[in-house]
């Protein structure tokens, strides 16, 4: 199956062709995820992007308090 990817122009994209986010929650919890490909993120109620090992990541934006951005070299 060939899937089609819609490029929102992210200004993550800016950042690298892979990303890693660390991601900070409004209870003091911390994640770090790798590999996220800045051009399939997507925001919503849940803000949705997809990994280099084609997982699907969903973030609930009401629980986030910042992120974090850095290039995969």
């Amino acid at each position: 199956m060939n899937k089609k990817t819609l490029n929102l122009e992210s200004t993550v994209n800016h950042v690298g062709e892979y990303v890693t986010q660390v991601i900070h929650f409004t209870s003091g919890i911390k994640r770090t995820y790798t590999g996220i490909k800045p051009e399939t993120i997507k925001q919503g109620q849940f803000t949705k992007m997809f990994l280099k090992d084609g997982s699907m990541l969903m973030i609930n934006d009401i629980n986030v308090l910042c992120i974090e951005v850095f290039d995969e070299i």
